[in-house]
């Protein structure tokens, strides 16, 4: 548990897919080999970003051990095994525990949403099988995870802390009352970090400039750094996650320009917008080889 709560700089890692529609392992190494260079200490596997939404139970399990074989030594390996379904939730739980993963990343029930009380209850099942983050973000699953819920099960062994999109106030107040919080939002992880006193960030911008965010998380005296990077964060998420963050590690050459449905490229405009603001980074500190805006025939579609 201290291992847990001690990585400041978690990448929520993006899957990459092979022609056939595969995930693609060889690359995804590659990804995170880069996330190891760049000073990351913990990875989410199958999270939002890493489309754990578009994969079937077999392909995010396999993920799930695969990284855990080969990473487990290196990075904290966090499964996204959540579900607005319970009982889904907790076998995918006990599997993803089986094959090695450190920890879970666990969400409240989205769409088919329940009462606050079902909200608890949910995670009540969950955390007897391992340590465990609680994920809130209101704007995916349309219920706020308050703090008056989660003051009801933070005593729990296996509770590590949030993953909170709520905001740095909420994470200041979370953090003065000795719960752990990781800041959702990578615009606000700077503040959050040497302000609100988080304990870190789990990022989507780490997947292309891993590096930076070390340093954004290290020294409080990077204000420049993050008064910089503020632009390239919007624009990862000018379109929902993670259509930016997709293009851009296309554009970099880390990723084949590959993706799954219902997820598109970002159109050419924005493109060129990423390309303009990628470039004035050094290209030693992003995740790929080279900048290029791609056409939009350079782009594959699969289902």
């Amino acid at each position: 548990m201290k291992r847990l709560k001690a990585a400041s700089l978690i990448t929520a890692i993006k899957t990459p897919y092979n022609l056939e529609g595969e995930i693609d392992l060889a690359t995804y190494d590659m990804l995170v080999e880069q996330q190891i260079a760049g000073g990351v200490e913990g990875i989410i596997v199958g999270g939002t970003t890493g489309e754990g939404q578009l994969m079937n139970w077999e392909e995010h399990l396999m993920l799930i051990a695969h990284s855990a074989n080969k990473f487990g030594d290196k990075l904290i390996i966090i499964g996204n095994t959540g579900s607005n379904n319970t009982r889904e939730a907790i076998k995918a739980t006990e599997y993803g525990f089986a094959s090695g993963m450190d920890a879970a990343l666990q969400i409240n029930p989205y769409y088919g949403r329940t009462s606050d009380q079902g909200v608890i209850e949910h995670f009540k099942k969950v955390l007897p099988l391992g340590p465990v983050y609680i994920y809130n973000v209101e704007g995916r699953t349309g219920q706020d995870v308050t703090p008056q819920m989660i003051e009801k099960i933070a005593d729990h062994p296996n509770f590590i802390g949030m993953k909170e999109c709520g905001g740095n106030d909420r994470i200041a107040a979370y953090e003065a009352k000795g719960i752990a919080c990781w800041s959702g939002n990578d615009d606000e992880a700077f503040e959050g970090r040497h302000k609100a006193k988080s304990h870190g960030v789990m990022s989507v911008t780490a997947n292309i400039a891993p590096g930076l965010m070390r340093k954004l998380m290290d020294d409080e005296n990077a204000g420049a750094l993050n008064e910089k990077i503020q632009p390239l964060m919007s624009w990862l998420f000018c379109e929902p996650n993670p259509i930016a963050i997709n293009t851009a590690l296309a554009m970099t050459g880390a990723v084949a320009p590959i993706f799954r449905l219902p997820y598109v490229s970002l159109t050419a405009e924005q493109r060129k917008q990423g390309v303009d603001l990628l470039s004035g980074f050094d290209m030693q500190d992003l995740v790929g080889n080279e900048l290029t805006q791609l056409a939009d025939e350079d782009f594959t579609y699969l289902a």
